[in-house]
């Protein structure tokens, strides 16, 4: 936003200000012309309604000070005498508009020395729960925000129904760049399913100290880049949302600023190295096995292997006995109910709903799957040599591809071989030609906010010609562990320094099936309260957590014994 408009927006606030309370000022022992002087007339109010100066510091906080604001004129009012619940659900109802008609109010007096405890249970309420959620909202914005992994992009490294604690002080906590939004939400406000936010005003990006800069390889939540959604796993046209409220999205982030990049064979390799993502990173690539005599599921899942589909036959089957199996069908190949082929998960279905409805059902083994594996996996199968072959795919084609990243029939890059690619860093220089604008034309025009033209094949840059640019910001490059079933930079490149959210850096919980309902959710106890990156294998905190637990119980008990 131009800076006349941040002027324009400070002098409106100040105005109001000063017809909101110009009396209330005159009333209380100050200067009514006090009530134009900024800043000095937020002070002066914070005296009025005797409250400590650090207040001060917290309207300075993006979106605490929305919350703030509505504490701020609840205690104006009760300064002046207005301490019933209908003034209080007035101040709400007119955003704080009410203090103005207090202030052209004849019938006002000042209460000088008034109890700070509120009259009422319901104040004394309100209280609580503002000061709480301030408390709350500011741990949420700028030192750890809860978050819980949606997809399967990470297994088997990060698993559907984790739940992580993320840190934002790693990294540096990115100061909101939308500042009136309704606290501990994101994007949309719970039940009533509606945005929670408003587009305008929007601040500058800026971000505060941290103490560790990303590292290769590092789990990282990030704003998604390509966000044009509403709902997470709704795709819609046309839908534009700032930087702090689009969607967040964790991969791994394999590139850093100034790398070059590039995938051979599904294989990633930085300057030239095939990168080595860690010991507790689980990558998955994509296999074809074969054996004529037909793929055993029960020797793949008795090798931890759950990344693939099962076919089924049931012979005659009822609407009623359909209805309950048809969660767990991922599609069925054909609609005679006297002969039903169908595809599930690895899990395939359950066996208590197979003998409740009494179904005869069989597996139809196939000589040939496609699973997911890791290199550790691969070897194992090969090992057991219980299947004529297992072979990783890979994508040779070399015809042009839109798909991928730049989104361009210029390049024929796919998920499996792709680039070379360099990633921009800050204050690094490039020099513009035909092929290399499609890679950067969305960093200059939409992430570094600036104009971009081709007249008469030259390049214009905010209308001045140029065929170099310089980049403002760093810039990274995020993969999922699941390579071929990640919707990751191979889509939608590069992820600027402003859209990094944070490091995740606990498991602090974590359901199986959490999408299949609660009747299904199954708690995994040995991920509970376990550390994410690093190297070995991840530390459990929850032993410690269960001691201390039954510390503070066993010291409670004691406490309540000696007290009575």
């Amino acid at each position: 936003m131009p800076l006349l408009n941040y002027f324009l927006i400070f002098i409106s606030i100040n105005t109001l200000v000063f017809i909101s309370t110009f009396n209330l000022f005159s009333k209380s022992g100050f200067k009514w012309w006090y009530s134009i002087i900024p800043f000095y007339n937020i002070f002066a109010l914070i005296k009025i309604i005797n409250r400590p100066w650090w207040w001060i510091i917290l309207l300075l906080i993006p979106v605490i000070n929305v919350i703030m604001y509505f504490v701020i004129i609840i205690e104006i009012i009760r300064a002046f005498g207005k301490n019933n619940n209908l003034d209080t659900f007035l101040c709400f109802l007119t955003l704080g508009l009410y203090v103005s008609y207090i202030n052209f109010s004849k019938k006002i007096y000042y209460v000088e020395n008034r109890s700070l405890r509120p009259k009422s249970a319901v104040g004394e309420w309100i209280n609580a729960v503002l000061f709480a959620i301030i408390a709350a909202t500011i741990i949420h914005v700028y030192f750890i925000q809860p978050y819980i992994i949606p997809t399967g992009s990470l297994e088997k490294t990060l698993l559907i129904g984790d739940f992580l604690f993320v840190s934002k002080f790693h990294y540096g906590a990115r100061v909101p760049t939308t500042p009136i939004s309704f606290p501990m939400v994101h994007d949309t406000i719970p039940i009533i399913k509606t945005r929670s936010y408003l587009k305008y005003p929007q601040l500058p990006y800026l971000r505060l100290p941290g103490f560790q800069k990303i590292k290769r390889n590092d789990i990282v939540v990030f704003s998604w880049p390509a966000d044009t959604v509403r709902k997470f796993f709704v795709k819609e046209k046309g839908v534009k949302k700032p930087i702090d409220k689009k969607s967040n999205y964790v991969k791994r982030c394999v590139g850093l600023p100034g790398d070059k990049m590039e995938i051979k064979k599904g294989f990633v390799f930085i300057n030239d190295k095939k990168n080595n993502e860690g010991s507790r990173a689980k990558v998955q690539y994509t296999y074809d096995i074969y054996y004529s005599k037909g793929i055993s599921s029960k020797t793949l899942l008795n090798n931890n292997i759950t990344e693939f589909t099962r076919k089924f036959k049931i012979n005659q089957i009822n609407q009623e006995s359909y209805n309950q199996i048809r969660p767990y069908i991922i599609t069925h190949l054909n609609s005679n109910p006297d002969n039903l082929i169908f595809l599930t998960k690895a899990k395939g279905i359950p066996i208590e709903l197979i003998k409740k409805n009494r179904l005869k059902i069989s597996e139809i083994l196939e000589k040939q799957k496609k699973v997911s594996l890791t290199e550790n996996q691969k070897e194992k199968l090969l090992n057991l040599k219980v299947f004529d072959s297992v072979v990783k795919k890979d994508n040779s084609s070399n015809q042009p591809n839109s798909v991928f990243f730049p989104n361009s029939l210029s390049y024929s890059w796919n998920e499996d071989n792709f680039g070379p690619i360099t990633i921009p860093k800050k204050n690094s220089t490039i020099k513009l030609n035909d092929k290399n604008i499609f890679l950067y034309k969305k960093l200059i025009r939409d992430y570094e906010k600036n104009s971009l033209t081709k007249i008469k094949g030259n390049f214009y840059i905010n209308n001045i010609k140029t065929d170099e640019y310089e980049f403002k910001q760093d810039y990274y490059w995020m993969i999922g562990d699941n390579r071929d079933k990640s919707e990751d930079s191979r889509f939608w490149g590069f992820v600027p320094e402003d859209h990094i959210v944070g490091k995740p850096v606990l498991i602090w919980f974590s359901i199986e099936g959490i999408n299949d309902g609660i009747s299904n959710w199954k708690v995994r106890w040995d991920r509970v309260m376990t550390t994410i990156n690093g190297e070995g294998k991840p530390i459990s905190f929850f032993p410690y957590f269960l001691i201390l637990l039954l510390i503070w119980q066993i010291l409670h008990y004691f406490n309540v014994k000696i007290s009575k």
